[in-house]
Order: structure tokens, then sequence, then C-alpha cells
């Protein structure tokens, strides 16, 4: 704020110089700047180490970080644009490995075929896919469609079809996978209900069951 007999001048922080390190404030960031006018060097670094202290008491959560106080002073480096001749306890940082850009990590899964199958069915249908033919890998494509088919119906209400089940086994088995002829899937109740994750299927009984707890407490109520 600037102030004379006649004016008085309010500076807003849409009008100042844009923070580096916003975590720490703008006062920090003016104890940085008038380091810079110390000449003395010896003095100029006790004070830089003053105000290392000071950020690592705004910013607590640093210490969760491993080698938290080389943090601290690269974070001092960087408010002060890298421009700070101090003797400090760690070298200021490299602009090449700040503006170098991090590694990509390559993914070891590719993306979900299915979403409303997830990725576990897909592993599934690949050790079906390499089992020999017979018996034992009949029973496992069945037992496999029937949950596919429970997970189509937790996400589409509709029926399906059991033939639909079995296509999509092939074409996520990239046709490794031939259903036998023959196979059928047991009928599904009409009362089956399945659920989303994450969904309560008892609201209604969790309701009742809170009303009669209630009920019990003004009873007792009364009686005292």
């Amino acid at each position: 704020m600037e102030a004379n007999r006649n004016t008085v001048k309010l500076y807003y922080n849409t009008e100042r110089e844009k923070l580096r390190m916003p975590e720490y404030g703008r006062n920090i960031l003016e104890m940085v700047e008038q380091l810079k006018d110390i000449e003395d060097r010896d003095k100029r670094s006790e004070q830089a180490k003053a105000v290392v202290k000071v950020m690592e008491i705004l910013n607590p959560q640093v210490h969760q970080q491993e080698n938290y106080e080389q943090k601290l002073w690269d974070h001092l480096y960087l408010m002060a644009g890298l421009d700070l001749d101090i003797d400090a306890p760690y070298p200021a940082p490299v602009v090449e490995d700040l503006q170098s850009r991090p590694q990509v990590i390559p993914l070891k899964n590719k993306p979900v075929k299915a979403t409303h199958y997830g990725r576990n069915i897909e592993s599934i249908i690949e050790l079906i896919a390499g089992e020999p033919e017979g018996e034992v890998k009949t029973a496992m494509i069945r037992s496999l469609a029937i949950y596919m088919r429970q997970q189509y119906l937790i996400w589409n209400k509709d029926s399906v079809a059991d033939q639909t089940i079995f296509n999509d086994i092939e074409k996520l088995s990239d046709y490794r996978i031939k259903v036998p002829e023959g196979i059928s899937l047991s009928k599904i109740a009409d009362s089956a209900s399945f659920s989303r994750p994450g969904i309560s299927i008892n609201v209604g009984g969790a309701q009742q069951q809170n009303r009669g707890w209630n009920n019990k407490r003004r009873k007792n109520n009364r009686k005292k």
C-alpha cells in the first residue's frame, strides 16, 4: 500500500508478480528478494538459512517427502529465480533438470475391451483359451458365461440372450475360444436382482429396522 497526504493506493495480487511458489506466500518471496540485496556473502548465507527455517514452519507437509531439507533449499533457489549466491548445504538445481519431462512409464496392461465385464474377465478368458479342448474346458466356458451374464445385467437391466454372451466370449478371446454347440445357461429366476458395486440392496430392510428401534426407544422413554 502506498500513501500520501491525499490518496491511498492499494495493490492487489492481480497487479503483482505471479508467485513462483504460492504455497509459501508473498511474504517469503519478499524475504528471498531481500537476500539478494545483502552484500556480505556470509551474512547473506546466514539469512538464507533463517528463511529456509521459516519456509519449513509454513510448509510442514514437506516433512513427508524424502530429502525434505534439500527440497526446501531447492524451493528457495526457485523463488530466487536460481539467482542466489550463497553458501548452502545443497547445490542449486540445474535448469535442464527442471525443464525436462518425466520419463513415460509404459503400461503393462492393454486397454479393457469391454468395460462392463472388466479386466478380470479378460484375464480369465486368456487362461481358458490356453486350455486343451474337452469337458473341463467346456465346464469352464459355461461357468464363465454365467458370470458374464450376471455382470452384463448389472449395467443393463434388460434381458440378454445366451448367444450374445457366447459371442462376447469368442470376440474377447480373439476367436481362440469356440463355444461348444449345445451348451446352455441356467435360467435366471424372475426375482433375481443384480446391483452395481456400492449400491445397497437392502435399503428398505434397513429403514424398517431403524423404525423398529425408534419405536422401542419411545416406549422405553414412556415407561420412565
